[in-house]
């Protein structure tokens, strides 16, 4: 039995799952099978009697995973898998609390509080202690709260060193205090509760370290220090941890997780004891070839290199729009003749590295009437900072829409709470008006808001579409709002992008209307994505993209600022990072891969130019197909032609000081210096020897030259 199960491995896997009684690590490259190791592992442990099955602890990170392992060990064994330990860290933290209760100073049926929840519970708590919630907002209080408990620091280890930080650990103190009263727990409190259950009570570690003779980890480069140091304390000196993961694929910093977690784990458990899967069963060579090279820049890894039996396939296509939009029909293009040829819609996947990135996207393909769906995510228009701004919108066009009154009438706070809103409605119903008339005749915080409005109303009623929508998000406390919120930038860049769409709409449309344009908001929103279980191209960022694979996968938006993130340039190790999430969104493809960027994107409803990205810069010439041919280095020609046929039109004329005139140069134009390096002309002034530009260069940033002493040259 047990030969039949490793028939169909090829050498490197047979090696991990056949491992004697030690820890190792496995360094599992993308597509090289690294659930069915882990998984096999497994049950090759129970058949050949080395383990009892509930002698094994295994962790992965979603409940998904989890699932699809336990229904991989049912088909392979004949036993009950439910007795198993295999979940994720905070469905077996649960697990051995619910079982140790007591010991761990809570009632047997405690609840758990999902992010809402606490939330709710933050704001009930400072309520009761008449805490200004406009210096220490519920959400940032959450996130303090939620951040130590993931390092696995309590209220006292919390670094408190002014009036602000102190208070805000009084705050995570009282919380706890509450949770415990009321016999609830959140999400980060049971990994935190468990890991000190176990920490404290020796007998009890005892007892589950001699238990669990095999732990095996999925993902593991997406530990973070608290998930680390809790499966450490299962680790018994006869226990063998076989963790199992990629340094190149792990993007998930900003959630805590710690990839440096792997080099320590390979020093301290596995002693160099490492097996490299670097067979890819999923992409052609030409894929693999581009991916090794790229995360090869990076200097902190462990080193692997992808390989396929499969052969090298086709090679990678490289566009280079001249607009946004150019770049969207240019997919939308490609997809429909993909799809004529017989791929199906769900075989595609369009990947951005922001969320505000599909507008455009999303628009092109609703014109196209080609479905699509957004996939870990909601359609532009249903985000919920668009509908709170569309909201906005909708008062000042009809202040009687009571829909549009009530999402924002409090949106930002501004003190209006539910008893004032019942008050309201009430007072609306009895004299036969809206809420909005009502509160017109009202006072207070109600009266003031009814003032905000008309002033917006006042101060927008003579300006174009695109600046009326800006004025609205910065009037309206909207964009303030998510500034001070840390996890407020992409809803930022989608407020942002809402100007985007307005300019663009207003070029477009014969009546370029605020009314006109929340119809047609309306109508995108409403229509053209598929239903569940319909043909549709996959939409998605590239952090919702790991874990799939597609026949054919687009990567647009490949510009400097925006893959790599501008902010990257701003973090420790951010650039790397970076580059690994570019690693995995090429690693989606199985046979044919898309890269698109474009010279220039519109951004806050003005046309911004852009440099190609460095990752394009980094990937091997021999494995990439260029689509544009063109006749001068500026701008695309309309000669320009992918394989669908494609023909990108001419750009739009330019002025003759944006154009360059007798000199030779343009807005458009890849440049290089002798000191600056290579970059981009934005701008352009003067004429003859008085002339000069504007460059965004790669490195050195945005400067003005005069020509008759810059010496630049064609890049």
């Amino acid at each position: 039995m047990s030969a039949h199960l490793l028939e169909n491995l090829n050498p490197e896997q047979r090696a991990a799952v056949t491992l004697p009684h030690e820890s190792a690590l496995i360094l599992a490259g993308a597509g090289s099978g690294k659930t069915r190791v882990l998984t096999t592992r497994m049950v090759w442990l129970i058949q050949t009697g080395q383990v009892s099955p509930h002698g094994v602890l295994a962790v992965t990170f979603t409940n998904k995973a989890a699932k699809e392992m336990m229904t991989r060990i049912s088909a392979m064994l004949p036993i009950n898998t439910r007795g198993m330990w295999v979940g994720t860290f905070h469905g077996l933290a649960n697990r051995l609390l619910r079982t140790h209760y007591r010991e761990a100073g809570l009632p047997q049926s405690f609840q758990i509080l999902d992010s809402q929840d606490q939330l709710s519970a933050i704001k009930r708590l400072m309520k009761a202690m008449n805490v200004d919630t406009e210096k220490y907002e519920p959400k940032k209080v959450q996130r303090f709260i939620n951040g130590h408990k993931e390092a696995g620091r309590r209220a006292r280890d919390a670094e408190a060193f002014d009036e602000y930080s102190m208070r805000m650990a009084e705050l995570y103190e009282a919380y706890d205090a509450q949770c415990q009263r009321e016999g609830v727990a959140d999400f980060p409190e049971l990994l935190l509760r468990s890991y000190e259950l176990l920490y404290r009570n020796e007998p009890l570690r005892q007892h589950y370290q001699d238990r669990f003779r095999h732990i095996l980890i999925d993902e593991f480069q997406d530990t973070n220090t608290l998930q680390y140091r809790w499966l450490k304390l299962f680790a018994g000196p006869h226990t063998a941890l076989f963790a199992v993961g990629d340094d190149d694929q792990s993007i998930y910093a900003f959630r805590g997780a710690n990839t440096a977690n792997m080099a320590e784990f390979e020093r301290e458990f596995a002693h160099g004891n490492v097996i490299k899967l670097e067979q890819n069963y999923r992409s052609h060579g030409h894929i693999l070839t581009a991916a090794n090279t790229l995360i090869s820049q990076n200097a902190h890894r462990l080193g692997k290199n992808l390989w396929t039996a499969e052969g090298v396939g086709e090679p990678i296509r490289v566009f280079e729009a001249y607009s946004d939009q150019d770049e969207a029909s240019f997919v939308v293009d490609e997809v429909r003749a993909l799809n004529r040829e017989g791929m199906s819609l769900s075989d595609m996947a369009l990947l951005y590295r922001s969320n505000a990135q599909s507008r455009v996207l999303e628009h092109a393909l609703f014109s196209a009437s080609v479905p699509y769906r957004v996939y870990g995510g909601l359609r532009f228009f249903e985000r919920q900072e668009i509908k709170h701004a569309l909201a906005y919108l909708r008062l000042l066009t009809n202040p009687e829409d009571d829909g549009a009154f009530l999402r924002v009438v409090n949106f930002p706070a501004r003190g209006i709470g539910a008893r004032t809103l019942e008050q309201l409605a009430v007072s609306a119903v009895r004299s036969g008006t809206s809420l909005w008339q009502a509160a017109c005749t009202g006072g207070g915080k109600m009266a003031g808001f009814a003032k905000l409005i008309e002033d917006i109303k006042q101060a927008t009623r003579d300006l174009p579409l695109a600046e009326a929508i800006d004025h609205v998000v910065e009037a309206s406390g909207l964009a303030d709002y998510y500034r001070a919120d840390k996890d407020g930038a992409d809803r930022l860049e989608n407020l942002n992008e809402l100007v985007n769409a307005a300019t663009l709409f207003a070029e477009e449309s014969e009546e370029g209307t605020l009314d006109a344009f929340l119809a047609h908001a309306a109508l995108e929103a409403g229509e053209h994505q598929a239903g569940a279980g319909h043909d549709a191209l996959q939409l998605m960022t590239v952090h919702a993209a790991k874990g799939l694979e597609f026949h054919a996968v687009f990567i647009t938006g490949l510009e400097e600022g925006l893959f790599p993130h501008e902010q990257s340039a701003n973090e420790e190790n951010g650039l790397e990072e970076e580059r690994r999430l570019m690693y995995v969104a090429i690693t989606r493809a199985r046979r044919r891969l898309y890269l698109s960027h474009a010279q220039s994107r519109m951004l806050h409803g003005q046309i911004r130019y852009s440099l190609p990205s460095r990752f394009m810069d980094e990937l091997p010439e021999q494995v990439l197909l260029n689509l544009n041919r063109r006749s001068e280095p500026a701008y695309p020609s309309s000669t320009l032609r992918g394989t669908s046929g494609y023909s990108a039109p001419a750009p739009a004329p330019r002025s003759q000081s944006q154009h360059g005139n007798d000199t030779g140069y343009r807005v458009g134009q890849s440049v290089a210096h002798a000191k600056f390096g290579t970059g981009i002309i934005i701008d352009f002034e003067g004429r003859g020897s008085d002339a000069r530009v504007q460059v965004k260069f790669r490195e050195a940033g945005t400067k003005w030259l005069a020509l008759a002493y810059a010496k630049l040259s064609p890049a």
